[in-house]
């Protein structure tokens, strides 16, 4: 776990830093220099993005991590590498054309309920193309080991760009819609940039000769363009499908609640930069002693933290609530049930590396789809009776069901599983943290009050995993740090 704690505790750093500066964002310049409208906007365009990316990168960088240790000389490498570098233009080419000629009739499809949606299209293609080329050139860094300056690009760099913009709207540099294109144009600079820095680790040598197993690895990746929707669809298809039934305004304030769920992710979506390479090097070596071990380390380590979060969120959640604007309160409810999604999926360690490494990648593929559908039918009942708040529950119930049985198989494929008798404590320690210090409250300003309960809860969370050593591998750090014997 050397590696992994090193780049994992960087890439923690690198995150919380971008999720820092897009609370900021999310939580007080889009709520005060954007219209409620055009911040629901902004949140519609980048969703619908992220939902076509993984159909537009073709499946190129998970099949990039997954194949990449296969290989075993450089003439075989090379030809492999510049097959990633193109395939992605399979789908792209085609979309391009069909928005071209189709503009018309797919922006009023889109914009049915809400029409400021219709002059943006072109906007969502090329941030959803900037995103898929970002993946491939952030797998080429990934396949070295190299995971740190990736993963400040993927969490902090575009976030400083939407700061900046948004300053400029607030100072009437520029105007809303400017504002709109220069987005594009931030996640497009910052997939040259990471393009850059990966050839940079490696530059590419061009090598179109035949790869002796491009059918199971064309095969892989048409398949996992489909796996990798359905992971993406089951975070943003509640947004967008948001942009249906209600007002393009309300879709702002489920965007909050989910941003501030989301921060539960941030340590899972950090070690999952290395994990993805990792379990693939054990899987192709049939490692799986090693495999077990890296489950249920990562298992703990993130429940770990990501428990720490989910107490932090849930018990200041209503103070956090009295110091953004009134109208974004509604998204109360949906925090706590995304928040829970989330844990949840921490819990899981290293599993979606494990199936999307492993020749049962095609198992997620098939119940992926069959949760998405369930997930847009529960939609589709649930966000006309509650609102942004049924779009919560959905995602939380389609989420756990997903977890649940991908936990079942890989335990029925490999024999492995993530908890030990550890994962029971932490889970009372969190239980038992939030029936106690929920419902507790200072009389003081919100801020002072999230401060001073965070302090407490932190210090008292903290040393209770030290003193059980719930983590070797956490305690391992803590005493580094403190110069601890």
């Amino acid at each position: 776990m050397g590696i992994v704690a090193t780049q994992s505790l960087k890439n923690i750093i690198s995150t919380y830093l971008g999720f820092f500066i897009g609370a900021i964002n999310t939580l007080f310049l889009y709520t005060k220099f954007l219209s409620d409208s055009y911040y629901g906007l902004v949140g519609y365009m980048l969703s619908l993005a992220f939902v076509v990316m993984p159909l537009v990168a073709f499946g190129a960088h998970n099949t990039l991590v997954k194949f990449y240790s296969s290989f075993k000389t450089e003439a075989s490498l090379n030809s492999f590498l510049t097959c990633m570098l193109f395939l992605p233009l399979i789908v792209i080419i085609p979309i391009i054309g069909v928005t071209y000629f189709g503009y018309d009739s797919i922006s009023t499809f889109l914009s049915q309920k809400n029409d400021a949606i219709k002059p943006y299209l072109w906007h969502t293609v090329v941030v959803a193309i900037s995103l898929s080329y970002f993946e491939v050139f952030y797998a080429w860094a990934k396949v070295h080991m190299q995971t740190v300056f990736g993963n400040f690009m993927k969490e902090v760099f575009h976030r400083i760009g939407v700061m900046l913009l948004l300053f400029s709207v607030y100072f009437k540099i520029l105007d809303v819609s400017q504002f709109m294109f220069s987005l594009v144009g931030v996640y497009a600079l910052r997939m040259v940039v990471m393009c850059v820095y990966a050839f940079k680790i490696s530059a590419p040598r061009l090598v179109f000769s035949k790869i002796d197993n491009i059918i199971p690895i064309l095969k892989y990746a048409g398949l996992i363009i489909i796996a990798g929707s359905i992971a993406t669809i089951l975070l943003d298809i509640d947004k967008v499908m948001l942009g249906y039934y209600v007002a393009i305004e309300k879709i702002a304030y489920y965007n909050v609640a989910i941003f501030i769920a989301a921060v539960i992710a941030v340590p899972q979506r950090s070690m999952h930069q290395i994990l993805m390479p990792l379990s693939a090097q054990h899987l192709n070596n049939k490692d799986y002693k090693a495999l077990n071990t890296l489950y249920k380390q990562s298992s703990i380590n993130l429940f770990i933290v990501s428990g720490l979060i989910f107490l932090l969120i849930i018990l200041n959640i209503n103070q956090l609530y009295h110091i953004i604007p009134s109208a974004f309160s509604g998204g109360l409810l949906v925090v706590i049930v995304i928040s829970l999604a989330k844990l949840y999926d921490a819990l899981l360690g290293s599993n979606n590396a494990i199936l999307f490494n492993s020749d049962y990648y095609r198992f997620v593929l098939v119940l992926g789809v069959v949760l998405v559908v369930l997930m847009v039918l529960l939609n589709v009942k649930f966000i006309p009776l509650f609102g942004i708040n049924g779009a919560g529950m959905a995602t939380c119930l389609a989420i756990f069901l997903y977890n649940t049985l991908k936990l079942y198989f890989v335990y029925r494929k490999f024999k492995i599983w993530p908890f030990t008798i550890k994962t029971l404590q932490i889970a009372a320690v969190i239980f038992l943290f939030s029936v106690c210090f929920y419902f507790w409250e200072f009389p003081f300003h919100p801020i002072i009050n999230i401060a001073v309960k965070s302090t407490i809860v932190t210090l008292f969370y903290a040393i209770l995993v030290y003193k059980f050593n719930f983590s070797e591998d956490i305690t391992k750090v803590v005493k580094k740090y403190l110069k601890l014997n």
